[in-house]
């Protein structure tokens, strides 16, 4: 198996298309790292606040 770049300069230097193409990865990257954080940060939210209304609902008193 032949690797496209003789190096790894070469391979960081994309031809002379290094900014397009990292900034590419980047503008990728990027936004779905802040997509997994937020729905994983949504997640903790959501089980938080299931937990507090479970425990207000046990400790309610009967009517």
């Amino acid at each position: 198996m032949n690797s496209a770049f003789a190096s790894w300069a070469d391979f960081f230097t994309m031809g002379g298309y290094a900014l397009y193409v990292w900034l590419s990865v980047a503008f990728t990257l990027g936004p779905l790292a802040l997509l997994a954080l937020d729905s994983w940060l949504q997640h903790r939210r959501v089980l938080r606040e299931i937990t507090r209304e479970q425990r207000r609902k046990h400790h309610e008193p009967a009517a």
